[in-house]
């Protein structure tokens, strides 16, 4: 019998968060958000999911997350008490406790707010953590690793850029996808609150 090379059959779509109506994020894997609205970006993926969150960030950063301002882009039934927070000591445990939480598929995010992008060898790692999760825990994890500036971690699954725009009284921001295995580079303006975002393509 001979079996075929090639075959016309659609690839299935990953598993993925859906924000917005919109935005996918493929579970079990790991993405990047950088810019000066990274934080608020996590918290509405937060906001999106149900169950508890883990937030590792290194014990030597003065800033602490404000509950609420947290509530205020997560909404009611994932606030400030769904967050488990690490604070490792040292810059190698940053990583290694994301990659041990990840492998572990106990929650379904894990979120590492990190000085700078990793190297390709550890997002490689994460990626490998988060796909053993998937097979062994209750939840697909998601991976977010928020970095400075521009970010530019190499081979994450996604990479997101978030600034603030705000205008009297409307809370906004400005949202590019500068990287995504399979979609389109593209930008919107985001404005609303929790439950009723709006997205609009510029």
């Amino acid at each position: 019998m001979t079996i075929p090379l090639l075959t016309r059959e659609a690839l299935r779509p990953r598993p993925a968060l859906r924000l917005f109506d919109r935005l996918d994020l493929p579970l079990a894997r790991l993405h990047e958000v950088c810019g000066p609205a990274r934080h608020s970006f996590a918290m509405l993926v937060a906001g999106a999911l149900r169950g508890p969150v883990l937030w590792i960030a290194p014990s030597w950063l003065p800033d602490r997350l404000n509950p609420e301002g947290m509530t205020a882009l997560t909404g009611a039934p994932n606030g400030p008490e769904q967050f488990l927070f690490a604070t490792p000591e040292r810059r190698e445990d940053l990583l290694w406790c994301m990659e041990e939480a990840l492998r572990s598929g106990a929650v379904p995010l894990v979120v590492a707010d990190l000085p700078d992008p990793p190297g390709l060898t550890p997002v490689r790692r994460l990626h490998l953590a988060a796909e053993n999760g998937a097979a062994r825990g209750p939840h697909r994890p998601l991976g977010l690793i928020l970095t400075p500036a521009e970010g530019g971690a190499p081979g994450v699954e996604t990479r997101w850029h978030m600034a603030p725009a705000h205008e009297l009284h409307t809370n906004r921001w400005h949202l590019e996808r500068r990287r995504a295995r399979t979609d389109p580079l593209a930008a919107w303006s985001l404005s609303g609150h929790p439950g009723a975002w709006q997205l609009t393509q510029t």
